[in-house]
């Protein structure tokens, strides 16, 4: 077993360079190889991409603990509940449909058919992602890191892989999302949140694919070089897109990875270049790849969350505050003025834009801070049904929001760490004041979920569609899913 550190990562850089050069005087590619770089002034000795792609491959199935193993079969189990959950709706229904136009050997889930490992990638992402009900990772900004389940699902059923290769795929997935995330903040230059996804599929998938450090570095150079993603997606009047964006870049990162398995190299340094993500997308950052999880080191899976609610991650906490504040008012006409405290974030999507005081429809109502809270408040939850066309649009609901304000609060903002904290502040006609303020909603990493509460919520999500009987197997076979001997059996047993 190997952990290699960036001094060992650049060690073996060296060595290889040096080998090459003394053997032939010049660099040349063998047939069906790539050549690694060299450092010139114009490439860095040790480019992230290389970095991410050697611990992508050095990560062993045991350096796993079982507490990690757990985490990974929780979020994988609460995924495809999500998946299952929004079968059904229009845009999931025809990214399928265009799935299902092409034969392949990966399976879409909620049937008995397969297609490519891209489009099942694709197909399967939209479903797990569509109804924002899947988990969340709040670094420097807020992702859904179990996006990328889907693309290790296909591609690990389409190369016959191991439950345990699976596994390693997803962690490693999980790791290089969520650690890019704490290291850039793309939001300040209106990029959008999957294009960290990229690498993070690329080397998830080419490690399934059984790339070496070479082609795994030019999977990530492939799919980061032209298809990074705008955040118009997620600002203004809310799209389908929204909950598809996700799955198109990890259609393309395991697109990328095939290529690369072909023996395609992609432009490099991707990162570090003078036209490259660093100048063009984030600025400059520094990343340690040596503190990634492993072995004796926590993984960053431990620090996501699942999602109580189907709706924006800034809105948990707010859903939970005003719940609270409306068992303490009772009858709502009572309020005169309704304030939500937000982190600069959660202002930023939730509640600065005038379509959010005014949701036409679902994707921009479930991303708006002042319906959800309202409908949270006269309802006592938030379920898929809250967002139907009748609900965002009713009179009873918009009127109560215009007595709802939104403002930024610095202290709010300075907490760090997975909590996303509201207060949800009501001032009465007599003058009275009733104030909640949450930090964690139920299934945050501060406050997770049991296995029973993640049944439960599969469950609600797999509704009527099958039987107890069945439901039961699915769940006990899921929480097995190291020891499956055959994953595609497994995924066609969640056919409808």
């Amino acid at each position: 077993m190997l952990i290699l550190d960036d001094d060992q990562i650049q060690s073996m850089t060296r060595r290889r360079a040096m080998a090459g050069m003394a053997a032939l005087g010049v660099w040349v590619v063998a047939p069906r190889t790539i050549a690694a770089a060299t450092e010139t002034p114009d490439m860095p000795a040790h480019p992230l991409a290389n970095r991410l792609a050697a611990y992508a491959d050095a990560l062993r199935y045991e350096d796993l603990d079982a507490a990690t193993l757990e985490k990974i079969k929780t979020h994988v189990i609460d995924t495809i509940g999500c998946g299952l959950g929004a079968f059904d709706e229009r845009p999931v229904r025809i990214c399928r449909d265009i799935a299902l136009s092409v034969a392949g050997p990966a399976t879409i889930i909620g049937t008995n058919r397969r297609t490519s490992a891209e489009l099942a990638t694709f197909a399967n992402g939209a479903a797990f992602r569509y109804l924002d009900f899947n988990d969340a990772y709040v670094g420097r900004f807020a992702i859904h890191p179990s996006d990328q389940i889907a693309a290790c699902l296909a591609v690990a059923e389409a190369e016959r892989a191991s439950a345990r290769e699976l596994v390693t795929a997803i962690t490693v997935a999980y790791e290089v999302n969520c650690r890019l995330v704490d290291a850039f903040d793309i939001s300040n230059r209106g990029w959008d949140p999957p294009v960290l996804s990229l690498p993070a599929v690329a080397l998830a998938a080419g490690r399934l694919m059984k790339l070496d450090p070479e082609r795994l570095t030019h999977a990530v150079n492939l799919a980061v070089n032209d298809h990074i993603p705008m955040a118009q997606t997620r600002v203004q009047t809310l799209s389908d897109w929204k909950g598809l964006a996700d799955a198109e870049a990890g259609r393309n990162a395991v697109f990328a990875a095939s290529l690369a398995r072909g023996g395609l190299t992609g432009p490099a340094p991707i990162f570090e270049g003078q036209s490259g993500f660093f100048q063009q997308v984030t600025g400059p950052a520094e990343v340690d790849v040596g503190n990634f999880g492993k072995r004796g080191t926590q993984f960053r899976i431990h620090l996501c969350s699942i999602k109580p609610y189907p709706a924006v991650i800034y809105t948990q906490t707010a859903i939970v505050a005003g719940i609270a504040v409306a068992k303490d008012v009772g009858p709502l006409d009572r309020i005169a003025a309704l304030e939500i405290a937000t982190t600069r974030r959660g202002y930023q999507r939730t509640g600065a834009e005038a379509e959010k005081w005014d949701p036409k429809t679902r994707d921009t109502a479930d991303h708006s801070l002042p319906y959800v809270t309202a409908r949270a408040m006269f309802d006592g939850d938030i379920t898929s049904e809250s967002f139907a066309p009748q609900m965002i649009r009713d009179p009873d609901i918009l009127a109560f929001m215009r007595k709802i304000t939104v403002r930024e609060d610095p202290v709010l903002t300075a907490r760090t760490g997975s909590a996303v904290p509201t207060r949800v502040t009501a001032t009465l006609r007599g003058g009275q004041r009733v104030s909640h303020e949450v930090d964690f909603a139920p299934g945050f990493a501060a406050r997770p979920m049991s296995r029973a509460e993640v049944e439960r919520k599969f469950r609600g999500n797999v509704g009527k569609r099958w039987e107890k009987q069945r439901t039961d197997a699915v769940l006990g076979a899921l929480w097995e899913l190291e020891r499956t001997a055959d994953l595609a059996t497994l995924l066609g047993s969640l056919s409808s």
